[in-house]
């Protein structure tokens, strides 16, 4: 195994925060970037949810740079899942495009690490595999 690509991001939790809470398109903002366990798991955080929200935003970024792939045409918001592992540590889970796109590049796992304070979020994604010459 061999790593493929990285991909590292930085979220600024008022931005999100903004985004989440905006009346006319905040709904919309959430649910075209964050999968229903991510808001689950958000929203259970309580005060702490823009954090979350934020690092799970920079996780996807640092997923689809790790791919070498920018959103869009070729994967999107929702093809990258931040869930917990049992430890409880974060990981990821792909669907639609993010898993062809994984499997094309011959990733086999990603290394997720997430990071906030109250005013930044960031994200460190390692994909390791097997590269597709």
């Amino acid at each position: 195994m061999a790593i493929v690509g990285t991909g590292v991001d930085v979220a600024e939790v008022a931005r999100v925060r903004a985004a989440l809470e905006e009346p006319t398109t905040g709904a919309r903002f959430k649910a075209r970037v964050f999968t229903a366990g991510e808001q689950r798991d958000c929203e259970a955080r309580g005060a702490g949810r823009f954090q979350s929200y934020a690092a799970r935003f920079a996780a996807k970024e640092a997923v689809m740079k790790a791919l070498g792939l920018g959103w869009g045409r070729h994967i999107g918001w929702l093809d990258v899942e931040v869930v917990r592992a049992e430890d409880g540590r974060p990981t990821l889970r792909l669907h639609g495009k993010g898993a062809a796109a994984a499997g094309a590049a011959g990733v086999a796992r990603f290394h997720l690490a997430l990071s906030h304070t109250r005013e930044v979020a960031v994200a460190q994604a390692i994909a390791e595999g097997d590269p597709v010459a």
